[in-house]
């Protein structure tokens, strides 16, 4: 159905996708350092749950819509860089709002659903993943060997586990860090900042790729 060589340069171009950090890897980092590594965790499976349902849902019905139309392909790309940049501002902006989080000596009770849940927001409304699926993974998908949803499917849970093994390490990276980070807080700020610009950057970069389907 899919050819090892079409799987290899799937799994590359998902790696360097999901290295470039983005919304959800600023919220486990934010996570993991304002809650510690469990709660790392917890934010990191809630993502990449989140992550699942639209899989499906491009995999079985929006991918074919946008496939069809150049006009909704170019909107949902305006929309997603649009929506990467007001992120990227607001890290900018908000870079000092975790300094309070970052000198607490006791993280704040926060319930582990929750945490799940709010990963699961994060990842199931992520631009950057639904981007990816519409844009980048229909161009390893094998036409001619039909069951075309499951290769979407297929293809796309081996992004969402590649991400998985990815957002983990920030979370423990992060977490294992937060000690650090807590004697110079205004590190936090730096990070925030360097993350901020680098969504901005992204979504620059979405609006000038893909134009070529």
């Amino acid at each position: 159905m899919i050819s090892v060589s079409t799987l290899l340069a799937f799994i590359l171009a998902s790696a360097i996708i999901i290295v470039i950090p983005g919304p959800s890897v600023l919220f486990v980092i934010g996570r993991s350092l304002a809650l510690g590594r469990r709660a790392g965790m917890l934010s990191v499976l809630g993502n990449e749950a989140g992550v699942v349902p639209v899989v499906f849902a491009v995999a079985f019905g929006v991918g074919a819509i946008v496939s069809a139309s150049i006009v909704v392909f170019t909107i949902i790309k305006i929309v997603g860089a649009c929506y990467l940049a007001y992120l990227g501002i607001q890290a900018i902006r908000h870079r000092n709002d975790n300094l309070a989080k970052a000198t607490e000596e006791r993280p704040r009770s926060t319930s582990p659903g929750r945490v799940f849940l709010q990963g699961f927001i994060v990842g199931v409304t992520n631009p950057k993943s639904l981007v990816f699926f519409v844009a980048v993974l229909p161009q390893f998908v094998n036409r001619s060997a039909g069951a075309i949803q499951w290769q979407f499917v297929i293809l796309g849970m081996i992004f969402v586990f590649i991400a998985l093994l990815s957002d983990s390490v920030w979370a423990i990276l992060a977490g294992s860090a937060r000690n650090w980070f807590a004697t110079n807080p205004k590190r936090i700020s730096r990070m925030s900042a360097v993350g901020g610009g680098m969504m901005i950057g992204l979504s620059g970069v979405l609006l000038l790729t893909g134009n070529k389907r």
